[in-house]
């Protein structure tokens, strides 16, 4: 019987154990850049005897479009890069794998955030019922998130351009590799979902238009850098930020058939509600997340199939 602490191989990562740390949202980048207080965090937990066999970033974002927090740091400038260096070079110290997760947030922002004081983007022009932060007298505070505007199609483009870009400048930092963030309500999510995306056109509507950008932004960072250092993270009930749909088995299980045609180092999956309920769920029926994972794996999909939310030591062993 497989255990925890036993290594695995996921893709062309080979980890020490099947124990992941999983990426959160932190504000502690001032200036989008990263510094020696998280180089001191990420090494703590990156030795693998006692730590994690693959710790993920915090949330990063891919461009200055693409923040929607204060203080969090980015992956767009050489200056980040560089700044990203002496956090991988700390954790490869300890012996650790660190992957970088890229993000953009789409309409979960704030006005203030974006460049120029614009509206943040999004699939449809709907704002989001939730909230972000701000730092207001150097605390850090919740705040509405602004009305965003709709993309226009001819910006798409360069927003995958942006995910492509990212995916280079980690690899550059000493990233192990990348995770696209697809999750919790943020810009690729809020495409794939009926609720946030009203389009009209070739990227709204069906269960195929809305998983386009999707499959545009990892086909590019696969092609960047291989498929075998690409993983994902996908929520498919989840109602954070905003995130709903009345369909997700269809709609998740059209993304896994996807997923499984790239040769993915892994993809991460958050079962139930982030951070809260394993059983929460949307729709009529609990979701199947054996028959996502079968999806998945018919398709050719060969990564390792990471889980989350709520997993202590007995419910992961027993998985």
């Amino acid at each position: 019987m497989k255990n925890l602490f036993e290594p695995c191989q996921a893709g062309d990562l080979q980890l020490a154990s099947r124990i992941v740390m999983a990426p959160l949202t932190r504000n502690r980048a001032p200036g989008a850049l990263a510094n020696a207080l998280m180089a001191e965090y990420y090494a703590q937990r990156a030795n693998p005897a006692t730590g994690a066999g693959l710790i993920i970033t915090e949330a990063t974002a891919i461009s200055h479009q693409g923040q929607g927090y204060a203080d969090v740091p980015g992956i767009w400038s050489e200056e980040q890069v560089t700044a990203w260096q002496q956090v991988t070079h700390a954790v490869h110290a300890k012996g650790g794998k660190i992957v970088m997760q890229l993000w953009h947030v789409g309409r979960v922002s704030h006005n203030s955030l974006q460049p120029h004081g614009q509206a943040p983007v999004a699939p449809s022009a709907i704002t989001a019922k939730s909230k972000t932060v701000l730092m207001v007298d150097g605390s850090p505070t919740f705040v509405a998130t602004s009305e965003p505007r709709a993309l226009r199609l001819e910006e798409l483009p360069g927003i995958v351009d942006d995910y492509r870009r990212a995916t280079r400048n980690a690899m550059a930092a000493g990233f192990d590799g990348i995770e696209v963030h697809a999750a919790n309500g943020y810009l690729i999510d809020q495409f794939l979902r009926a609720d946030s995306n009203h389009r009209s056109d070739a990227y709204g509507g069906s269960i195929e238009n809305r998983s386009r950008f999707l499959k545009e932004v990892m086909n590019a960072v696969c092609a960047e850098i291989g498929a075998g250092r690409c993983g994902i993270r996908i929520s498919p009930v989840t109602p954070a930020n905003d995130a709903s749909d009345a369909s997700p088995q269809a709609l998740f299980e059209h993304v896994a058939t996807f997923l499984g045609s790239l040769p993915l180092a892994y993809v991460h999956v958050i079962e139930g509600s982030t951070g809260a309920a394993r059983d929460y769920q949307q729709g009529p029926h609990p979701f199947d997340y054996k028959t996502l994972k079968a999806a998945y794996q018919n398709a050719g999909g060969k990564g390792a199939w990471m889980l989350n939310n709520g997993y202590e030591r007995d419910l992961a062993d027993q998985a």
